[in-house]
């Protein structure tokens, strides 16, 4: 709870800072507020995960909510780091970027420790109503007017699934609360159809949000036409509490009444594969390939909510941290390299490694990890994620996703063999010290996970 009161405080003190011309002490303000905000979220970490939900039932903040915390606040630390500089060359306002990432961070929080449906509603609503103005707001390109718009217009269509879906829901139980609503479900064998109504709603919501298909439509034009580090935000942290919030609600509530829910979410799981995949093989930006391979890690991540067993928590906090951290490598190399070249297209990285070969190691180390390749952290995501669904016993399902992953290993070797196997006339990428820090960490935090799972394996 403390973690969420700083990150509410820390936005209104950096207005200010915006107000009185401070502009150099805005990043490392909110980098300082944030490292308190993880150190105050760690904090609360329980050997026996024996915590009681506060304010008569509304949040819940257990080992789950501490460690999805503790990613999301880390994914935007590193993704700030890359902002210095970047924010000034869209705006002289750089003060209100910063308030409304931290601003969305809020909702995230609330997203990942609800227990309560008023509470992931206001969550998905501080989120997302960040969210619309961060995609719109380079004001001047018409790109980014239109990705607001259209995420602005899909959202309000899924929140009102969602709302209309948490209304039936509360018609049936008489409750928001989560363990009365689980406590419903397994007293009546015999569940009202308004009951059943109300998942399937609850399903297209969420489905909206983490940008699984058939519901995935928002998503290229949103992420190629928002500036580049606040699709990097969307595309990990957004995505990391949205998935955080769909399995705390199904895994606690609709549990019993798997039979029901579960084949409708395999059949999204592997539309959603197929769909992200084949579509990002013919894109030829770099930035809308990693639009389309967001949408088939969402079909990666429902594996997990698809088996719901003990391990499915680890599986998407472990897959989540490795697609969120190779993640950001890649943006960070986009910037730069769109930065220089003025291009997004894959031939912009032709030539790359001979210039930066630094650049080059770390984006194929992030392009290995996205694909799954051994050694690095996605294989550890996938190979978690694939368990949990073997568990289950759902071996097609399984073997779909390899075919799956072995289609990825197409599009994403595209840009290794662009910068290392392609020649062009091209001036040294001009890397800042502080985009060699984050890259560089992160690629050894996608090796140490790939090498040493352990050490954040098993901790929900």
């Amino acid at each position: 709870m403390n973690a969420l009161i700083v990150l509410s405080v820390l936005p209104i003190l950096i207005l200010y800072l915006g107000l009185y011309k401070a502009k150099n002490a805005l990043l490392p303000v909110t980098v300082i507020g944030l490292l308190l905000a993880l150190g105050l979220a760690v904090a609360q970490w329980t050997a026996n995960n024996d915590v009681q939900p506060i304010y008569h039932g509304m949040m819940l903040f257990d080992n789950f909510a501490v460690a999805f915390s503790a990613i999301t606040i880390v994914s935007t630390i590193l993704i700030l780091l890359l902002s210095k500089e970047y924010f000034e060359r869209i705006s002289s306002h750089v003060a209100e970027y910063y308030a409304i990432i931290l601003f969305s961070l809020a909702g995230i929080i609330v997203m990942v420790s609800y227990h309560n449906l008023t509470m992931l509603f206001i969550g998905i609503e501080i989120m997302s109503v960040s969210l619309y103005i961060l995609a719109g707001i380079k004001k001047s390109d018409f790109a980014s007017n239109e990705a607001s718009l259209k995420y602005f217009l899909m959202g309000a269509f899924s929140t009102g699934f969602l709302l209309f879906g948490i209304a039936l829901i509360y018609g049936a139980t008489g409750s928001f609360n989560l363990e009365v609503i689980r406590d419903w479900v397994v007293a009546h064998q015999r569940v009202d159809p308004l009951f059943y109504t109300g998942i399937m709603l609850m399903i297209v919501g969420l489905c909206f949000k983490v940008g699984a298909a058939p519901f995935h439509f928002w998503t290229p034009d949103v992420y190629e036409g928002s500036p580049t580090l606040i699709t990097a935000f969307m595309s990990t942290v957004a995505k990391t509490a949205g998935f955080a919030a769909f399995l705390r609600l199904f895994a606690e509530c609709f549990a019993p009444l798997s039979d029901f829910w579960v084949p409708v979410l395999l059949i999204i799981t592997i539309v959603t594969l197929f769909i992200g995949n084949i579509t990002a093989l013919y894109q030829q930006s770099f930035k809308r390939m990693l639009a389309f391979s967001s949408i088939s890690h969402a079909g990666y991540l429902l594996f997990a909510i698809v088996a719901l067993g003990a391990s499915s928590a680890n599986a998407v906090f472990m897959y989540s941290t490795a697609y969120s951290i190779a993640s950001i490598i890649a943006f960070g190399a986009l910037i730069l390299v769109h930065q220089q070249s003025g291009s997004d297209n894959f031939d912009a990285f032709n030539g790359l490694a001979k210039k930066n070969p630094f650049l080059a190691l770390v984006l194929t180390i992030s392009m290995l990890s996205l694909a799954g390749i051994p050694l690095t952290a996605g294989f550890i995501g996938k190979f978690f994620v694939f368990s949990s669904a073997l568990s289950q016993y759902h071996t097609t399902l399984v073997i779909l996703a390899v075919v799956n992953a072995i289609i990825s290993i197409f599009y994403y070797f595209r840009v290794i063999i662009a910068m290392y196997f392609r020649t062009s006339e091209r001036e040294e990428v001009i890397v800042p010290g502080y985009f060699n820090f984050v890259l560089g960490l992160s690629a050894l935090i996608t090796i140490v996970i790939g090498v040493w799972p352990g050490f954040i394996a098993n901790l929900i």
